[in-house]
């Protein structure tokens, strides 16, 4: 049985510091692309951040980059997502997400997007939570 289960998430003071995790059960962790999605209330879920299963392609949403990271530990098989200057609009409940690199005609073998059609399995979220 497939299991994606973020933690890490909490209140956090604006310009504060987050990492989240996802650990990743069930599945070959080395042959699947890995994002972050989020989602605000009353709004449509976002992409955050991918990566391709050998780390070759990263991409990051306009409005984290610069200050966040998205890593991956094959041998704890969890993925990661650091941001720091966290800011109200990042609030927001985080998932990870999951995409066999073989997926729309192999395109994640060597790049990753942040459409939330193409990914396999998910998480079920972490909330972030940025005020003061």
């Amino acid at each position: 049985q497939v299991q994606m289960v973020e933690s890490g998430g909490g209140l956090v003071q604006p310009g504060g510091s987050l990492r989240l995790s996802c650990s990743v059960f069930g599945i070959n962790f080395d042959d699947h692309g890995l994002a972050w999605f989020r989602q605000a209330p009353g709004k449509e879920r976002e992409g955050v951040s991918c990566m391709t299963w050998n780390r070759q392609t990263i991409e990051y949403a306009p409005s984290v980059k610069g200050r966040s990271r998205i890593s991956r530990d094959s041998a704890k098989k969890t993925l990661y997502l650091q941001i720091d200057n966290l800011k109200p609009e990042d609030t927001a409940m985080y998932y990870c997400a999951a995409v066999h690199y073989t997926a729309d005609g192999y395109y994640y073998r060597t790049m990753c997007r942040l459409d939330v059609d193409d990914y396999t399995y998910w998480g079920q979220g972490t909330q972030v939570t940025v005020s003061s």
